[in-house]
This record gives structure tokens, sequence and C-alpha cells, in this order.
């Protein structure tokens, strides 16, 4: 794959099934653990543009073409985050956080696992 490339919602959710389950996975497989009701046909279209993009790849064994990812969920995480931070916050973890903070969206919990990790860190 050349550069990864940020994925529009309706094929990151047909990759978040995909990464759930284990390869070969046949389209009518991706349909029956979906949430979203996609139509057969509009599902393979968007396998295919997946595979275009170098997330997956497919081949035929008998009658039914299956699929593999090439990319794995971790990998795609850390580059749609590295991404979200660079855009979003000036490449600032501090600033993500703040923006958290100020937005009331961390618990105690969670800012008690962010000193933790820091402190982990500093070491």
């Amino acid at each position: 794959m050349e550069k990864m490339k940020k994925l529009p919602n309706t094929e990151f959710d047909v990759m978040a099934v995909i990464w759930e389950l284990e390869a070969p996975i046949a389209a009518n497989t991706v349909l029956k653990y979906s949430d979203k009701k996609y139509k057969i046909q509009t599902l393979i279209t968007v396998m295919m543009r997946l595979v275009n993009k170098g997330f997956l790849r497919t081949e035929k064994i008998g009658k039914d073409r299956v699929y593999y990812p090439i990319v794995n969920k971790e990998d795609y995480l850390k580059f749609e985050t590295n991404s979200f931070i660079r855009q979003y916050h000036k490449n600032s973890l501090l600033n993500l956080v703040n923006t958290l903070n100020d937005a009331e969206t961390l618990t105690d919990e969670d800012i008690a696992g962010l000193v933790q990790w820091v402190k982990e860190r500093g070491k």
C-alpha cells in the first residue's frame, strides 16, 4: 500500500466487522455481523473499494469470493489518531486532553489513569 488514507465511515464500519472476524471472510458473513443493513451488492462494492485501497485482498474459492484484511486494526487506529491529533490539536496530546477536560468528557478515573501513565512514562 502506498500511503494509508482515512476511510469514509461506511468503509471503516465494514473494516471494523472484518477485523473482528477470522479470515477468510465472505461478504455474506460481513452482512450477518454488521450493525448496518446493507444490500449485498452495495456491501460488495464497498469491499472492492477496500481492495483497491489496499485494506483487503480477495480471492475466489470455488464459487465464493473471500476477503482477507491486509491492514490491521491497530495500525489503522494509530494512523487515524495521529492524523486527528496533528490536524485538530497541533500535534499536542496536552491540547487534546485539555479539550476533553474542558468539554467535561474526562472522568476522575480517566484523569487518574493519565496521571499514572505519565508517572510510568517518566521512569
